[in-house]
């Protein structure tokens, strides 16, 4: 594929990602991960390591700046933790990736997703979240953000998915978040470029990645991000809640699948 068609290509697939980025607060590997791969022809390693090094740019600034414009608080500090933790993570998994056997880690992560749609189907709550949940103290934070943080990383580097499939469950249950509020400090956490230990891991495995179509990417992801965040704002915190189950569910289903 020529450089201008993988441009083409990737604003088509980044568009897609970046709608559900915003929608749900991912970081969009759910839907660039099996675009890339399968409608794009790239090997999994090589669409997981594309989709890593678009979120190095802050292509989600957008839809964060949407969502505070509407009101809903960004907590920095626990950003910051989650970043910490993050790094360490995304390193330990993109060097997981490319040394041991994909298939067991991937059927223990399908289970994982499982129980975390199941968990969020059956949640009761309307998604306000527990009052005084942002207010605590910074020290509060400290050993759920990098536990949380760290399990994101590795899911990240692991798998290419991006790190909010599993940042905004915890952040929701754990830290007792909104659904709306977990969804944005997670596009908070991708804002820095905080992927670059997995993408330098994976360039090396892959010998360099197509930089067209990273950069097509990244720009219909920044448009979809926006676009994206402006639909969930104006939905409802269970009908938003429901909404995501539905996609882990579909995401599991499309990693279980995989040959």
């Amino acid at each position: 594929m020529n450089p201008w068609m993988q441009l083409l290509a990737g604003i088509g697939a980044g568009l897609a990602g970046g709608v559900l980025s915003g929608l749900f607060g991912i970081g969009g590997g759910i839907v660039l991960v099996p675009l890339l791969a399968l409608a794009l022809g790239l090997d999994q390693h090589r669409a997981q390591g594309v989709t890593l090094s678009v979120m190095l740019l802050p292509i989600g600034l957008p839809a964060v700046l949407h969502y505070r414009r509407s009101g809903v608080r960004i907590l920095w500090t626990l950003v910051g933790i989650l970043i910490l933790g993050f790094l360490f993570g995304i390193l330990a998994g993109s060097l997981l990736a490319n040394s041991i056997p994909e298939r067991p880690m991937r059927w223990g992560f399908v289970l994982f997703l499982l129980l975390v749609a199941l968990r969020m189907i059956t949640q009761k709550s309307g998604g306000k979240g527990r009052v005084g949940a942002m207010d605590r103290p910074t020290g509060e934070y400290w050993v759920p953000g990098l536990v949380i943080g760290f399990a994101g990383g590795v899911a990240s580097g692991l798998l290419g998915i991006g790190g909010g499939i599993i940042l905004i469950p915890l952040v929701a249950w754990w830290l007792g978040f909104s659904q709306t509020e977990a969804q944005v400090t997670s596009l908070a956490v991708m804002l820095p470029p905080i992927g670059l230990p997995g993408v330098l891991v994976y360039a090396q495995a892959q010998a360099g990645l197509p930089w067209a179509l990273m950069g097509g990417v990244g720009l219909g992801f920044a448009v979809g991000a926006y676009l994206g965040a402006r639909g969930a704002t104006r939905m409802k915190g269970t009908h938003l809640r429901r909404a995501f189950a539905g996609l882990v569910v579909l995401t599991a289903v499309f990693l279980a699948m995989k040959k």
